[in-house]
Order: structure tokens, then C-alpha cells, then sequence
């Protein structure tokens, strides 16, 4: 039995059944967790869903933007964008039910599955607020699920289109709450000096002038430094395994490669992707 951690897969169907079967992935006997963002921009976003779906058990995803981005087209808050590449999912006869069970998914999964480095992740698709600690994060997580499955879900999927509030106080209420908690798990990569979130800014970290902007996990007093936080969603860090932390973004769907982390011996597969959209 083996845990495998994936970064975004954006609709790169072929690149995911790749490494599947590069590592020997076994539905039923492994289980693959997944840090969001399934469709998109890549070639195959209906056939991607169909499959993690598929999966069952085998299979754990935590919902990213673009997954968040989907609901909303599916709700009408906003149009299919050309760029994405998911009319089909749309247009498909199983859309409900794919829609359905994307709504389910989590935003934040804490496994205490231990290995000789760590007693356990937190997978995330952008990552931990700073201000967060493990179990502040998994309630705010939680509150924002149960939105998700209830038939007020439309309600919230309209309303978080926002960059504000940028920082994390406990007296936050309603989609103020829900709305920094889905931009610090599905949106940030920055953040200011006071910890408040930065939800511009996409470049690498060594591209960004020294002054008030830093990585979200360089916050000097974060507060999950124990914890060891498994990401997706930041394409631009080029994937990082250190110091608890495993970010597995590596671009796949820009040209670049597609990460795999198995978790009891931390090793990592990464096959290079055919799709390229930089080209």
C-alpha cells in the first residue's frame, strides 16, 4: 500500500495516467491524493474528472481555483472562458453528476498517516494562511465545506469574487470569513509583512524586489511550521521538498512537468508534459 500526492493536473488527462502507471499506482491497493485545480487550461478536463471520480476510494482532491472557477460557470455566475478548455465538461451528458461530486470534494484534507520524516500532511491546493494553526485551519475549511453541500452553495460561489478581506481575524463572520478562507486555500502566494494576503502577484519569489511581499510559508511567525504542508497551485515556484513543505506545481499544463510525491519514502516521480501552452 502506497499514498501518492500529485500537483495540478489542468485537464493533462494523458500526463496523469502517465505517472500512474510510472509509479505502479494500484486503485484499491494505493490511494492518490490530489492538491486541486483538475481542470482547465490543459486538453482533457472531462476525461480527468470522469477518471479521479472514478477512482473511488483510491482517490482524495481538495478543490483549487479553477475547480471553484467551474462550479461558478455550471452556476451561471460567470461564462466558459475559451482559454480553459471545458466547454466539453459542460456539454457532457454526466455534467450534474460530475458537478455534484466536485461540490463534495474538501479544501483542506489532514492525514495522520506517519513516514520517518513527519506523523502526518496537511494538503491544501495554495497552501496555510500564516496566521492559521492546523486546527483553526480545518474549522475554517470545514464552515466553507458545508456551504459548498448545501443547497446555498450558488449563494457563496456568487459572492467570492473578491480580494477582501486580506488578513485573518477570529470575529470574522459570514462570506467575509468564507471568502479569506477560500483565497488563503485556493488562491494566495504572497503575503505582507503584517501577514495580510497578497492575491496579485504570480512571479517566482527570486523575481520580487526585496521589500514588503514574501512567500506565504517564509512568514517568520507562521504558525504551522511543525506541520508539514503539501501544495499545489503556484506553477512559478517550480516545485519545492523542504523543510515541511512540498509544493508540486511544476507547470505541467505550461510545458513543464507533471509531480508525483509517494509519500512513506518521500520520493518523487516527474514525467514532462506534451501539453505547452506557452507556445
Amino acid at each position: 500500500m502506497a499514498t501518492y500526492l500529485i500537483g495540478d493536473i489542468q485537464g493533462c488527462y494523458q500526463d496523469l495516467r502517465n505517472i500512474l502507471d510510472e509509479a505502479g499506482f494500484t486503485p484499491g491497493k494505493d490511494t492518490l491524493y490530489l492538491a486541486g485545480d483538475l481542470v482547465a487550461r490543459g486538453p482533457d478536463s472531462l476525461s480527468t474528472l470522469r477518471f479521479i471520480r472514478g477512482l473511488g476510494d483510491s482517490a482524495r482532491t481538495v478543490l483549487g481555483n479553477h475547480d471553484l472557477h467551474m462550479l461558478a460557470v455550471y452556476a451561471g455566475v460567470h461564462k466558459i472562458k475559451d482559454k480553459d478548455k471545458t466547454r466539453p465538461v459542460f456539454e457532457a451528458s454526466d455534467c450534474d453528476e460530475l458537478m455534484a461530486w466536485l461540490r463534495q470534494q474538501p479544501l483542506l484534507i489532514h492525514e495522520a498517516i506517519p513516514n520517518s520524516q513527519y506523523p502526518g500532511f496537511i494538503l491544501t491546493h495554495a497552501g496555510l494562511s500564516p496566521q492559521w494553526d492546523r486546527e483553526t485551519a480545518k474549522a475554517c475549511a470545514s464552515e466553507v465545506e458545508s456551504v459548498l453541500k448545501s443547497d446555498n452553495w450558488q449563494w457563496l460561489i456568487r459572492e467570492m469574487y473578491a480580494n477582501e478581506p486580506a488578513l485573518w481575524s477570529p470575529s470574522l463572520e459570514g462570506i467575509h470569513r468564507y471568502r479569506y478562507t477560500i483565497n488563503a486555500l485556493t488562491r494566495m502566494r504572497f503575503c505582507f509583512a503584517d501577514a495580510s494576503l497578497d492575491m496579485d502577484c504570480k512571479l517566482p519569489p527570486d523575481e520580487v524586489d526585496a521589500g514588503p511581499l514574501m512567500p506565504w510559508f517564509k512568514y517568520p511567525m507562521r504558525k504551522t511550521v511543525n506541520e508539514c504542508l503539501v501544495f499545489g497551485h503556484w506553477a512559478a515556484l517550480g516545485g519545492t521538498l523542504d523543510a515541511g513543505l512540498a509544493g508540486l506545481d511544476t507547470g505541467c499544463v505550461w510545458g513543464g512537468s507533471l509531480t508525483m510525491l509517494r509519500w512513506e519514502d518521500m520520493a518523487l516521480f516527474s514525467l514532462p508534459c506534451r501539453t505547452n501552452l506557452k507556445n
